[in-house]
């Protein structure tokens, strides 16, 4: 094959990562389906639905599995803490970063839990569509998702009673930002005693002073991307000046060349440059510019570090904010993070966790194929993708008998039909 595989040890992965929340589930059904749930969404089906995902592990109808996401007794923030726990087991290292942004998740209609017409990178444009803040873990080991929380609007959400018991959201859930999430995440996991030195984010929440505050007294450096209109002190705090006329007063042999991270198209590199901000003891402050060596666009971040550290650190730390984007287009293109037909709390909760129990599969996979010595120079190393492919191709394999496949299609087109009556039918009341 070109590559030599230790197919028993991703069989054994494979197991650990079912087993690791084996204990979650109270009983043998719920248990059972989790882990369906989690090889389906590792599968190579289009779309991973209640639906596909209940065909592909031989059911008869999608109840188990709807039934497991929205009503069956078991605790997602729980199976969380078991994700996590196991991707710091195996991806865990002093100096790893905590990555954190939003991602959205587009929608029709206005019942799903948090949806509103509303800005979205996934799209570009403002769309009907729910936002999940989530936090990645990067290390030189690789990267993966260990956290999430639902963007709850406040004015169409959060300031409706009855919207949001409509759509089962605890009593408990207050409106928070996007950086308090953020910052809700990031204290959680430090709190469960997960090495990190480090935080990068975007704009959304470098220019949160709480995150920045939240950080600092618990000494963990940050590089924070800020707007070219922040005010920084300079000349030994002295003087307020804008970023970007920061960046006009520094001399051209000042900017060096650095590469922030590896891409598809070879290494990112863009010239960098830093000022010194402020440095008292135990704290060192700096202002970052990232300049784009063909357009001249330029990029700011507010960095603070409770020792001090050269330009080449920051700009891995600010590199490493790609990994999160990363890791939500793999999470969309290969698990269907985004293929969920659940409206309420529970069910996104529920899903999006499972779906990053399956995203850390392929982490700890490909974690685990690179450390392999016979790794031949000719060819590129095992992408995530590949993994996928040849994961289902050597052990998620199945054979569903003909009449099995035939008797989906007829349930599928039998609810279709139904669903159309019904649609039908209220279409027909509004008219009346």
């Amino acid at each position: 094959m070109g590559h030599s595989l230790d197919l028993d040890r991703w069989r054994f992965i494979l197991d650990e990562a079912v087993t690791r929340v084996a204990g979650r589930f109270v009983r043998a059904e719920p248990r059972r389906t989790a882990g369906q749930i989690v090889k389906g969404l590792l599968s190579e089906a289009d779309r991973k639905t209640c639906w596909s995902l209940a065909e592909r592990a031989g059911h008869a109808d999608p109840q188990a599995m709807q039934r497991l996401l929205r009503t069956a007794v078991w605790d997602a923030e729980a199976v969380r803490d078991d994700v996590r726990d196991w991707l710091v087991e195996q991806l865990g290292h002093p100096d790893a970063v905590l990555v954190t942004d939003e991602t959205g998740f587009l929608k029709k209609g206005v019942c799903s839990v948090g949806v509103q017409r509303q800005y979205t990178g996934t799209a570009g444009r403002v769309e009907n569509s729910q936002v999940g803040v989530f936090l990645a873990y990067v290390t030189p080991a690789g990267r993966a998702l260990i956290d999430r929380r639902l963007y709850l609007p406040e004015t169409t959400w959060c300031d409706q009673p009855d919207r949001l018991a409509a759509a089962g959201v605890p009593d408990d859930i207050e409106f928070a930002t996007k950086p308090g999430l953020a910052r809700q995440m990031i204290a959680a996991a430090l709190d469960a005693g997960v090495p990190a030195s480090w935080v990068t984010a975007d704009e959304v929440y470098g220019a949160d002073p709480g995150l920045r505050a939240d950080l600092e007294q618990r000494r963990i450096g940050y590089v924070l991307a800020v707007g070219c209109d922040r005010r920084v002190h300079i000349n030994d705090g002295r003087t307020l000046v804008r970023a970007d006329e920061v960046a006009e007063r520094i001399p051209t042999r000042e900017w060096q060349l650095h590469s922030c991270g590896p891409s598809a198209k070879g290494p990112r590199e863009y010239l960098w440059a830093w000022i010194t901000t402020a440095t008292r003891p135990g704290e060192h402050r700096w202002l970052l510019i990232r300049r784009n060596r063909t357009t001249g666009e330029l990029a700011f971040y507010l960095c603070w570090s409770p020792r001090p550290v050269p330009l080449r650190t920051l700009v891995t730390v600010a590199g490493s904010r790609w990994s999160i984007e990363e890791l939500f287009q793999t999470g969309k293109g290969q698990i269907g993070l985004d293929h969920y037909q659940v409206r309420g709390w529970t069910g996104w909760h529920r899903f999006i966790t499972l779906a990053m129990l399956a995203l850390a599969v392929l982490t700890i996979l490909a974690a685990t194929t690179a450390q392999q010595p016979d790794a031949d120079p000719e060819m590129i190393a095992l992408t995530v993708a590949e993994i996928r492919r040849l994961l289902n191709a050597f052990v998620l394999a199945v054979a569903l008998p003909p009449e099995h496949t035939l008797h989906w299609s007829t349930w599928r087109r039998t609810s279709q039909a139904r669903a159309r009556r019904s649609h039908y039918q209220r279409r027909l009341g509004h008219l009346a």
